[in-house]
């Protein structure tokens, strides 16, 4: 969990409802088996599977989260040889995990996006023109199903996915986005449970474990310092959170904010300009390096903000138009600037 919410931008959930997830699996004696997508047939059907709305209505019910995939698999007439989790997030990426193992199938080593995301249709799959439908909606109990047959676009079936779930107390489970086992091999992000696994490890074990991230990811330390000012609203399924900090240590005499739409999207230094999605800006607390996700946080809290490059599928002219119409409609219109080169002149 902690692993994978590096790579979350603050999103993704809360990775303590992660923890639990993982303590349920276990009690019930439960195994998890990841497969490498080389190791899944051709012809093979792997299922996404995460849940969907505001970052402060996290809930999860582990019997219902296997009606809502079941559903998809008896709409459309097969059984899943997998799972695939659609993000990174130290609690999204665990549904999928645990979906899997109750339904004794295996789990995919790859995800739909490298870190975690706002929207449903913001994937790598969308960048392949792979359909999001059908798909499956269900409400936190599975007491309410809604199987969605088609949508125009990809855009559609996100706002469809939104709607309900605010409606469910901005909470909602999807199965959708069937892949074949071709597709598995070359669309979504390839083997990154294994990079959560080990960045996880070194929050564990490593003296410095923020230094320790920021060589494996190949990222920046953009900022350290406290919480001044946290302004946080849940709405049309979405949480909403901006945050000021003063600076501390070396970057005393700064300060820096940052706007969430349940991930960090972008990020200013002394007013200018400093990160933006895709690439990934995600709130650690200094010691331990550990994530933590933007609607937790609250005035007074020392944090750093760290900045990971996206996958490079993001950075290519179709990734970018995706992130670039997202980020329109949170009132981001900077246009994207490669964290590498930002880190570089702001440092």
């Amino acid at each position: 969990m902690d692993g994978a919410a590096i790579f979350s931008a603050g999103g993704g959930g809360d990775p303590d409802v992660g923890y639990e997830i993982v303590d349920k699996l276990v009690g019930d004696g439960f195994t998890v088996k990841l497969a490498n997508p080389s190791e899944v047939p051709n012809d093979a059907k792997v299922v996404n599977f995460a849940c969907v709305g505001a970052t402060t209505a996290v809930e999860y019910e582990s019997d219902a989260a296997v009606t809502a995939f079941k559903a998809l698999e008896e709409y459309a007439c097969f059984s899943a040889y997998a799972a695939i989790p659609v993000e990174l997030g130290g609690f999204n990426t665990m549904t999928a995990v645990d979906v899997a193992a109750r339904c004794g199938i295996a789990v995919v080593n790859a995800d739909g996006a490298g870190r975690s995301v706002p929207e449903v249709h913001l994937k790598v799959y969308t960048i392949d023109n792979i359909p999001l439908t059908p798909m499956v909606v269900t409400d936190i109990n599975a007491k309410n199903i809604v199987v969605v047959k088609e949508t125009v676009d990809s855009k559609a079936a996100e706002r469809i996915a939104r709607t309900l779930a605010a409606e469910w107390d901005n909470s909602a489970y999807t199965a959708r986005r069937i892949l074949t086992g071709s597709q598995v091999k070359t669309s979504p992000i390839q083997l990154s449970l294994s990079r959560a696994m080990r960045v996880g490890k070194l929050l564990k074990k490593t003296v410095k474990p923020m230094k320790a991230i920021l060589k494996e990811t190949r990222g920046f330390k953009l900022f350290e310092g406290v919480a001044a000012r946290v302004e946080r609203e849940t709405k049309a399924g979405f949480t909403f959170v901006d945050v000021k900090l003063h600076g501390s240590r070396e970057y005393a005499e700064s300060e820096f904010e940052f706007k969430a739409k349940n991930e960090v999207l972008v990020a200013y230094k002394n007013g200018k300009f400093a990160a933006i999605a895709p690439d990934i800006i995600t709130p650690v607390y200094p010691e331990t390096g550990k994530c933590i996700t933007a609607e937790k946080i609250e005035k007074g809290d020392e944090l750093a903000v760290l900045g990971l490059p996206a996958p490079q599928k993001w950075r290519t002219s179709r990734g970018l138009e995706l992130w670039k119409n997202a980020l329109k409609r949170s009132n981001i219109f900077e246009e994207y600037v490669p964290i590498e080169k930002l880190a570089a002149n702001t440092a």
